[in-house]
């Protein structure tokens, strides 16, 4: 996205209103959203398109939470989804990692038992951020891996639980419901806190994805109530508008995004960052 801006819309060039809304639409920001920036431009005068278009986007961010939900009473609960690829696990230890180094005690809990290799995977991203974990055996029943989680948490004083889930299973029908499982249990068997977990429901996106990204928050989001967004490998060419388009039509949040391979990799989302950012 910084390439598209940047190299093609320099100071000194001169630029259609066509031009302009191709590149809007190019960087995944909706066709609504850039509908009202064109709109917005048109009755603006100056002649730095580049900056005129920079406080444009930036008014479009809705005023939303961005910061964490912590619970009253921890551990605080983390319930992390998305569809496989996305980079969901390597996620869950970047938080972890984060956590970890503010002295935190984090649990991670092993739910998507659909896949060896994600017990596996998750398994080595604990023993390298310093966390630990509660798994079962491969195809076990995920909620009571989440059951037996929230109970080492609480038991043993945990500040964090982030759990892992599935995000392929043979219909989305019967991966949507067993999420919604998964969530009740941990709503209604136990009652330590004020605000019941999961605190927070997090979506991890990939940036890539772009508009397809939009409809895999729309169905989690309709079905979960999803409270943050992760948006991960935001790099000099990825789509990354959607976050724009995310946030003012789902009204979800983006809290982090996901900028290299490293654990310390993920960032506080900022939408004025953001916008900077994509006129380098």
């Amino acid at each position: 996205m910084r390439n598209l801006f940047s190299s093609r819309l320099g100071k000194g060039k001169d630029h259609s209103w066509e031009e302009i809304e191709e590149m809007l639409i190019q960087s995944d920001m909706g066709i609504q959203t850039v509908d009202i920036l064109i709109e917005k431009l048109k009755k603006r005068k100056g002649a730095n398109i580049q900056e005129i278009l920079k406080e444009e986007i930036l008014a479009l961010f809705p005023p939303l939470n961005r910061e964490p939900i912590i619970s009253p009473s921890p551990p605080t609960v983390i319930l992390m989804v998305g569809v496989n690829g996305v980079g969901k696990t390597t996620t869950i230890g970047k938080l972890a990692s984060s956590f970890i180094k503010e002295g935190k005690k984090v649990l991670l809990s092993a739910s998507d038992t659909y896949r060896a290799a994600a017990i596996e995977q998750l398994g080595l991203i604990a023993r390298t951020v310093g966390a630990d974990m509660v798994k079962h055996q491969y195809g076990a029943d995920p909620t009571a891996v989440t059951f037996d989680a929230l109970q080492s948490a609480l038991a043993r004083k945990y500040d964090f639980l982030i759990i892992d889930t599935a995000g392929r299973m043979h219909s989305d029908k019967n991966l949507m419901e067993e999420l919604k499982k998964i969530k009740r249990v941990l709503s209604t068997k136990f009652n330590y806190s004020p605000l019941l977990p999961p605190q927070e429901v997090i979506m991890v996106l990939d940036a890539h994805v772009g508009q397809n990204s939009f409809q895999q928050a729309h169905v989690f989001h309709k079905a979960l109530n999803v409270t943050g967004i992760v948006l991960t490998k935001l790099d000099g060419t990825a789509k990354g508008g959607i976050i724009l388009q995310i946030e003012r039509e789902l009204e979800i949040p983006v809290k982090w995004v996901g900028v290299g391979e490293k654990w310390d990799d993920l960032v506080k989302f900022s939408p004025r960052d953001y916008v900077e950012s994509i006129f380098l």
